[in-house]
């Protein structure tokens, strides 16, 4: 398969289009799931090096062993194909230094179904915090078939990233469906471009003429895709939102899963956020999602009425037992799509650290009721964390950038800093 464009278009792309860079370094557990042996080496080398170097464990799962790597040879063992493969593979992570635990499927080479591999990842992928796969939109099917998987079968909180392959030979990067909005780049040193290099010459089988044949699976020029400074992840989040049951689990047993309580970035964001609202009292306001009340406390006192609400009995009952003896709040349980949450009349609504957790047809349906909720010439304001939440179906800037474009809202504040986003916009 001959590229179709110089390797430094997706070079360039990378350093102009993606605007975040991957830290794996928290990484703890990764699985990478191949649908061949050699994908992780060409798409995902540095990153495995990088989380073994941090101490964290690298799995390998491979779909299948490759058997089919040369389709237009005829006469092929496919057996002693896959064996040599494997062989190879071995041979790379050696080169990469990265000790890794492998997993094989068996699955048919060139014949991969996405509803089968989901079923076996499952369990594979249980416990990670953190996966890779070839790219779901990929145009080699079996590598497109893998990353649909891993998006389906993966636990919400994880996160999962995919990796182009022949997407980097074949698409122009400026194509539509190249997802830069979700894009990552992770910088290569020069040890890591080495070891890159030595990994992919292990992979004899694909980089020679076999007997027969006329081509090399992987040409010179195709490989110089692979061998540059960066490696492209696009985040694969989980379509669905984050389920009420994962923040249930965070807050038992009276815990404060984020340090809204005690963190420097909590009280801060709080402070800023008071000091952003535009009416120095307000008569009702409204703030879904109030967790352990911290913030429902701080709004009290500028609210002739105000309604905290949260889908966690146990976020209820801690935030009820903050703000108990201030006649101002109430706190009840409540999801942010129920009517109760987003009363009618209001002239403030906060929403924080939340809309990022709903898939988009659930934030279209909170803003539309916060609307329709808010009195003219109502302020709501939005505040986020800059980074992207495992559990996150987009990131802050996405969801901010909705809110600021919708014509129903004015803006009217924005705060932006390494760790969070703040707009307060007013209805119309």
């Amino acid at each position: 398969m001959e590229p179709r464009h110089t390797a430094d278009v997706w070079e360039d792309a990378a350093e102009t289009l993606a605007h975040r860079e991957l830290d794996p370094s928290g990484f703890r557990r990764l699985v990478v799931v191949s649908a061949h042996p050699d994908d992780e080496t060409l798409g995902a080398a540095g990153l495995l090096r990088a989380v073994a170097a941090a101490g964290g464990t690298v799995e390998l799962v491979l779909a299948s062993d490759g058997e089919a790597a040369l389709p237009e040879v005829t006469g092929t063992d496919r057996a002693a194909l896959a064996r040599t493969r494997l062989r190879e593979l071995a041979d790379a992570l050696a080169a990469l230094e990265v000790p890794a635990t492998v997993h094989r499927l068996g699955m048919p080479d060139s014949g991969l179904r996405t509803d089968e591999l989901t079923a076996a990842l499952g369990p594979l992928l249980a416990g990670a915090d953190a996966w890779i796969s070839p790219w779901r939109e990929d145009p080699h099917p079996d590598h497109a078939a893998v990353g649909r998987a891993c998006v389906a079968a993966a636990p919400v909180s994880a996160r999962g990233f995919g990796f182009p392959i022949w997407a980097r030979t074949r698409f122009d990067p400026t194509d539509p469906v190249v997802p830069w909005d979700r894009g990552y780049r992770l910088r290569l040193s020069e040890a890591d471009r080495a070891a890159k290099r030595r990994a992919l010459d292990a992979h004899v089988s694909q980089r020679t003429v076999p007997p027969g044949g006329h081509r090399p699976v992987l040409s010179a020029a195709t490989l110089t895709h692979f061998l540059g400074h960066r490696e492209i992840y696009f985040r694969e989040p989980s379509a669905d939102g984050a389920p009420i049951e994962l923040f249930a689990g965070l807050y038992r047993d009276g815990a404060d899963p984020w340090q809204v309580r005690t963190s420097w970035y909590e009280r801060r964001k709080r402070d800023v956020l008071l000091a952003a609202l535009p009416r120095e009292r307000y008569r009702l306001a409204a703030e879904p999602g109030c967790g352990l009340g911290e913030l429902t406390h701080a709004l009290a006192g500028r609210c002739d009425r105000l309604v905290a609400t949260d889908a966690v009995e146990e976020a209820v009952a801690a935030a009820a037992a903050r703000v108990a003896g201030l006649p101002s709040a109430r706190v009840s349980r409540s999801d942010v799509d129920d009517p109760r949450a987003l009363p009618d009349g209001a002239d403030l609504i906060v929403l924080s650290e939340l809309l990022y957790y709903l898939p988009p047809e659930r934030i279209d349906a909170v803003l539309d009721r916060a609307a329709a909720a808010l009195r003219r010439d109502g302020d709501l304001v939005v505040a986020h964390w800059r980074q992207w939440p495992a559990e996150a179906p987009a990131d802050g800037a996405a969801v901010h950038r909705r809110i600021v474009g919708d014509d129903r809202f004015t803006p009217l504040v924005e705060h932006l800093d390494e760790d969070f986003l703040l707009h307060v916009v007013r209805h119309r």
